[in-house]
């Protein structure tokens, strides 16, 4: 059941998003779009991997869907709200347009945003702590093929679904929950994250790329994924006082939460 009244507009201060992947036919551009157009913000970060340029240098894959994404973001930035594109490493080409603004959308290696209540974040995309992508380029490619395989799978397993009557249900995050190494991974890639930040000096750092939506306190500062629109479908999104909390929005729309942390002002929670 959405928490949200049918069709009435989602008004929040900021909405972070990433790993929307764009060009690649494992994209959930029709749950995004009805998400970009309930939500209503004063600044949208696009954290990373919008468009997925590796999938498209495979074979070309442009639906209508992916078209009306790219142009409903151009239509925030046209009408007032402040747009920041934060290249990923499949669109890692626009990372050499550090500083420019291209269509009211400012484009920037990294950003720094400050919440409502005053804290700091670093939003980056999350690449730079990858242990996989630092240690070789060929793990990297093995393993983005398996993932394609999976996403795949997902793809298929959720078409029967639809056609049974039966809501989203992502095989690509079950498996990932259950597999130990990518449980490690996940932990490791958040204490990276976590110890960026501290040094850094920030209160906490707002990334995307491992497609785990989550927020933490870990070692004192606050670790914020902001998931995908692949397996999750999920944004992280800051009120009007500051707290930042995730939604998954697919056929229903779910707050997803584990109670609220009065200390940092954060809704602490991960994406099942």
């Amino acid at each position: 059941m959405s928490p949200f009244p049918p069709q009435a507009p989602l008004r929040v201060r900021t909405v972070f998003i990433s790993d929307v992947h764009l060009g690649f036919n494992g994209c959930r551009a029709g749950f995004l779009l009805d998400f970009l157009r309930r939500v209503e913000c004063e600044t949208l970060y696009l954290v990373g991997d919008i468009i997925d340029l590796w999938s498209l240098e495979r074979s070309f894959y442009w639906p209508q869907q992916h078209n009306d994404v790219v142009r409903t973001v151009l239509a925030k930035a046209r009408d007032g709200t402040r747009v920041v594109y934060v290249p990923g490493n499949h669109d890692r080409a626009f990372r050499d347009y550090d500083g420019w603004v291209l269509g009211n959308v400012e484009i920037r290696r990294e950003a720094l945003h400050q919440v409502a209540d005053g804290r700091r974040f670093l939003v980056l995309h999350g690449d730079e702590f990858d242990s996989v992508i630092r240690a070789s380029p060929l793990l990297e490619s093995l393993g983005n093929g398996a993932y394609g395989f999976v996403l795949q799978l997902n793809r298929w397993f959720n078409d029967v679904r639809q056609r049974f009557g039966y809501p989203y249900w992502s095989v690509a995050a079950f498996l990932k929950h259950r597999v130990r190494n990518a449980v490690g991974y996940i932990s490791n890639f958040e204490r990276a994250v976590a110890f960026e930040a501290r040094r850094r000096g920030v209160d906490g750092m707002i990334c995307g790329h491992i497609h785990r939506a989550g927020i933490a306190e870990i070692e004192g500062v606050v670790y914020c994924n902001d998931g995908d629109w692949v397996e999750n479908c999920t944004a992280l999104v800051e009120d009007a006082q500051g707290r930042l909390s995730l939604l998954r929005w697919t056929e229903s729309v779910e707050v997803l939460s584990a109670g609220d942390a009065c200390a940092t002002g954060v809704t602490l929670g991960h994406a099942a």
